[in-house]
């Protein structure tokens, strides 16, 4: 088996993890525990030196990053319909990608690890709080988004990567204390991804509970 899926469960390679087991592609699921530190060990340094997930391998190629992930896996398998395949649907569905890797991928990261950011606790307290706020924001933008699209997902008539993604940001939004269920639109196309027999595989492997939000005690 040439390919191999190196992830880490409720990571962002969960759009990899779900584009590989939508497309119906034999592959080989590599668990990275990154409590662990894993993905500081030699090996995993080798092929990926950022210490990064998501990797994915194909024989000798070793690809990193969402975006060229995604990029590799439709022009792999192009029956999946994992993004459009030309036109201006194509460049929207990359636009809104980007989008959400350089924008709402990275916000969340100050939010979950404000340490990365700042040195005392005070300073992580503010760099949090700022961005919890930002992050709500870009959440309702991406409410928006799912609200305005013309097909039964986000890049068109098949699921895909742009559907995984919206699902990843959505869950980690409940561990900052976002509910859910406030953002009909994307939850209701995070539910219905979640239940296709496919994306339920990842779910199940990566044991991940979709809502995660718990409310404040009063």
């Amino acid at each position: 088996m040439s390919l191999k899926l190196y992830y880490a469960p409720g990571a962002c390679s969960f759009v990899p993890h779900a584009a590989l087991e939508l497309a119906g592609a034999a592959y080989e699921p590599v668990l990275v525990k990154l409590h662990k530190g894993e993905h500081q060990t030699p090996e995993f340094l080798a092929l990926n030196p950022r210490g990064q997930v998501p990797v994915l391998v194909d024989g000798e190629a070793v690809v990193t990053q969402i975006i060229a992930i995604a990029l590799y896996l439709e022009a792999r398998f192009p029956q999946a319909g994992l993004l459009p395949l030309q036109g201006l649907a194509r460049t929207r569905a990359i636009e809104t990608l980007a989008w959400m890797n350089n924008t709402v991928h990275p916000t969340f990261t100050h939010v979950f690890m404000p340490h990365k950011f700042a040195d005392d606790a005070a300073a992580q307290a503010a760099v949090k709080a700022r961005a919890l706020g930002a992050y709500q924001a870009l959440l309702q933008e991406l409410e928006a988004l799912v609200a305005a699209r013309s097909e039964p997902w986000l890049g068109g008539a098949q699921p895909g990567v742009l559907d995984a993604y919206a699902l990843t940001l959505l869950r980690w939004g409940g561990f900052a204390g976002i509910d859910p269920t406030t953002l009909p639109q994307t939850w209701a196309l995070s539910q219905a991804l979640a239940a296709l027999p496919a994306v339920a595989r990842v779910i199940e492997r990566e044991r991940l509970q979709l809502n995660v939000y718990r409310p404040t005690a009063a």
